[in-house]
């Protein structure tokens, strides 16, 4: 029975890749919610550590998908500022699998990475890896890796960025005040020079975003899938975007 099934998903799928080559247009920057690894595995009886280090090969999967249709941008939800609250043995787990699974990421063709977080919550082990395969150089896709993440901390950082700059430059509070625009908290978040995310993809059937890209995702479109994410399909990945390429954007006007 899995085989003319897997036959008609794989025949689905080329009908969807044909639909987007033909006319739909194709999501910039795509952020993604990596939701529903540790349900994942409860409900196969395996470890949360099995269910982290599938997620973190679907990932890889995930970024092959969004190099085929050109995808400049990929933003992963992987580590919140939360989840560092969890357990020590799962912290220390999950440092290990990021760790390992951004060093992939960093070795792929065309491919470089940008960490966006607080990096002065992050393990000291962890940072360091994860520093020694960032790049600023150009490359055919920007992967960012969110870990020490909150949303309403990047604003208050950037605000605090802000402020310094001005405050170095001499300019006076009260100038600092008046002349206070989007613009300029938006040069100092974590994604500062990209276009903010066209499409946010949530696994695991929650419909929330728990904190992510707060600030830049004013105007994004928002695709929630039931799927845990290690079970999250290509044929899932196409469907998001054909129903983001549908939509009309309005941007508020």
């Amino acid at each position: 029975m899995a085989r003319p099934v897997n036959l008609l998903y794989r025949l689905y799928e080329r009908r969807l890749k044909r639909e987007l080559d033909k006319s739909v247009p194709v999501p910039r920057h795509v952020g993604v919610i990596t939701d529903g690894n540790r349900r994942w595995a409860k409900e196969f009886g395996a470890t949360t550590a099995d269910g982290h280090r599938a997620g973190a090969a679907k990932i890889v999967e995930f970024l092959g998908w969004c190099h085929e249709i050109d995808v400049e941008i990929v933003t992963l939800y992987v580590l919140s500022k939360e989840n560092l609250a969890r357990s020590a043995e799962e912290v220390s787990i999950l440092i290990e699998i990021i760790s390992d699974l951004v060093e992939k990421i960093a070795a792929l063709d065309g491919v470089g990475v940008q960490l966006v977080g607080d990096l002065d919550i992050v393990p000291p082990d962890l940072r360091a890896r994860l520093e020694a395969v960032t790049t600023t150089e150009d490359c055919g896709m920007r992967v960012n890796v969110a870990v020490g993440y909150g949303g309403r901390q990047e604003i208050v950082n950037a605000v605090k960025s802000l402020l310094r700059t001005r405050t170095d430059d001499g300019t006076d509070l009260e100038s600092i005040i008046s002349e206070l625009s989007p613009e300029q908290i938006g040069e100092h978040l974590y994604t500062k020079g990209q276009p903010d995310p066209d499409l946010i993809i949530r696994s695991s059937g929650e419909q929330r975003l728990s904190g992510f890209l707060m600030w830049q995702s004013a105007y994004s479109e928002f695709y929630f899938c039931e799927a845990y994410w290690p079970d999250f399909r290509r044929t899932d990945f196409l469907r998001a975007v054909r129903d983001y390429g549908l939509r009309q954007r309005r941007f508020g006007k």
